[in-house]
């Protein structure tokens, strides 16, 4: 066998190898996206009903000695606020299941509402005034442990044996029904499940990002033109260079421990404030930013 022959076959086995290889990485690749799209789907399906909210139909009447509001009286919001809606809720749950009588039953059906079905009927009597001695029809948000019963299909061991016949009760008259959670992006915090969302939180996170983005973006670019455009190469720009270098590797819990010992304990800045999270991200994004932008003017 000659030289070239021998250079044909060993190509040949080698092309079959990159082949082999080439197949071996492309269904590594493959199976790993598909653990990765079956973890999103699951987790997709499992956080659906965080975005859903159960709601009670209840026959509301407005009555203004309940609300303890006089019947001629102007709604101001200093009015609004101070009216009794939950004498008014209760009211009309107890017209909803009249046999009920005993005190500690009652205070168990009234738990079925959540507190803020208060705001809905403040927010609902404020943009209708005429509803003042009227009854209207509404759909009042429940309670955080009805929420999850309903949710469940029953087997929570919070609900008692009479909230249970309740809901069973309501759900049969298709007076509970799941409605979107707008909540869930509206509010703040709040001790309440049902009431609590991410509004405070995404907005503190774009502030921040808003803070970063300014600070962060014209010092590291301008940094990155000064040194690779005009800096000299002495002893001086050297040490700079590699203090950048050092700080790209830092973990981002030292800038974190750092952000909390300068600008929180020695200036005195203010706690979860976004100016305090956004100065120490522009720290830690730095090096980062005049690394690859002194690359790219490279």
């Amino acid at each position: 066998m000659n030289s070239t022959e021998q250079v044909k076959r060993s190509l040949k086995k080698r092309y079959a190898k990159e082949k082999r290889f080439r197949f071996y990485g492309i269904t590594a690749v493959s199976i790993g996206f598909a653990f990765l799209a079956l973890l999103l789907l699951d987790i997709g399906t499992k956080s659906i009903p965080a975005f859903q909210q159960s709601y009670v139909q209840l026959e509301v009447n407005f009555d203004a000695d309940r609300l303890e509001l006089a019947k001629e009286q102007e709604l101001t919001d200093k009015a609004l606020k101070s009216a009794n809606y939950r004498a008014v809720i209760k009211a009309a749950l107890y017209e909803t299941f009249p046999e009920v009588k005993k005190r500690r039953d009652k205070r168990e059906l009234a738990g079925l509402i959540s507190s803020g079905a208060e705001w809905q009927l403040r927010d609902t009597l404020r943009a209708n005034p005429e509803l003042l001695g009227q009854s209207q029809t509404l759909w009042v948000l429940a309670d955080d442990d009805v929420d999850t019963y309903v949710k469940m299909g029953g087997g929570t061991g919070r609900i008692s044996a009479n909230e249970a016949t309740w809901i069973d009760h309501l759900v049969s008259e298709n007076r509970i029904e799941k409605q979107f959670n707008w909540l869930f992006f509206s509010a703040g915090d709040s001790r309440e499940p049902e009431l609590a969302g991410i509004k405070s939180a995404l907005m503190g996170s774009v502030y921040t990002i808003l803070v970063t983005f300014i600070l962060s973006v014209p010092l590291g670019l301008a940094a990155a033109i000064y040194l690779e455009e005009f800096a000299p190469k002495n002893r001086w720009t050297d040490l700079i260079e590699m203090n950048i270098n050092n700080l790209a590797a830092v973990p981002s819990i030292v800038f974190g421990l750092l952000g909390l010992a300068v600008y929180i304990n020695f200036f005195g800045l203010p706690r979860s404030a976004p100016l305090v999270g956004g100065m120490v991200l522009t720290l830690m994004t730095l090096p980062t930013i005049i690394i690859t932008s002194r690359a790219a003017i490279k």
